[in-house]
């Protein structure tokens, strides 16, 4: 007889330590089911850029949803164009995902435990690319 977990403790089943993970892995591939039906390069279906609207300037994100709808539509050339820094971030997503599904499947959990160092060579990156792809002669990162 399988016993059911008590309040406070993990899922005794693979199956059912699965179940966040997976939940999880649904809503981003529903997410980006949604964006690969309703294309962002029509106008009118999403929302603009308020930076960009009131600024001109390119935020991280912009080209965001167009990458993603490349992606979906397998055109990996085109979604690096739009935003290579998301492109690299869904990269990032699946594996740390599939870590994390391997790990709750055998009971042990995700520690994701990044050092200061890390977080300031990451919000570099994503400064770097938003200086770089507003400058002139970063064209090739605007969406």
């Amino acid at each position: 007889m399988p016993t059911t977990p008590t309040p406070g403790t993990s899922p005794t089943t693979p199956l059912q330590r699965l179940l966040v993970p997976v939940g999880v892995f649904a809503s981003v591939v529903a997410a980006f089911a949604y964006v690969g039906v309703v294309d962002p390069n029509e106008p009118g279906h999403y929302p603009v850029c308020p930076l960009l609207r009131f600024t001109g300037i390119y935020c991280p994100g912009c080209g965001g949803l167009r990458s993603a709808h490349a992606f979906v539509h397998g055109d990996f050339a085109a979604a690096l164009r739009d935003n290579a820094l998301a492109v690299a971030g869904y990269v990032l997503f699946a594996a740390l995902w599939g870590v994390w599904a391997v790990r709750a499947a055998r009971g042990r959990p995700l520690r994701i435990d990044p050092r200061p160092a890390h977080l300031w060579a990451f919000g570099v990156l994503v400064l770097a690319f938003t200086i770089v792809r507003n400058l002139p002669f970063g064209g090739w990162l605007h969406p």
